[in-house]
């Protein structure tokens, strides 16, 4: 009985695991001691390691800030009026969204339907 209740038990386990594994957002790699987070949302958004220049380069271009009463979260709509989208530079990444500042801060947002998809933090 014991070994039929493991049995079941392993089976479950296995059958869930690609499950559990395709609802990550994010996937550990290890290199050497320290793990390296790569974030597959932002395929293609602002790489992780280009967010620091990005912002940098926003602060340079002096992008004004719109102000909307509603959080700032990846798959909130912006206002169809009123909000400026600017193209992302080549240098930083090729991407079809277009960027902003909302509330202070800057986002990806998908032209069309206005839809943000990635908060540069």
């Amino acid at each position: 009985m014991r070994n039929k209740l493991f049995a079941i038990a392993a089976l479950a386990g296995a059958l869930g695991a690609p499950l559990a594994a395709q609802a990550q957002s994010e996937m550990t790699v290890g290199v050497g001691r320290a793990p390296v987070i790569v974030n597959e949302v932002d395929a293609d958004g602002i790489a992780v390691e280009r967010r620091p220049a990005f912002r940098e380069y926003v602060v340079r271009e002096r992008v004004p800030t719109y102000t909307v009463p509603d959080r700032i979260v990846v798959g909130a709509t912006l206002p169809d009026a009123g909000v400026t989208y600017y193209d992302v530079p080549q240098s930083y990444a090729s991407t079809p969204y277009r960027y902003t500042v909302v509330n202070g801060q800057t986002v990806l947002v998908e032209p069309r339907s206005r839809r943000i998809v990635q908060v540069i933090d």
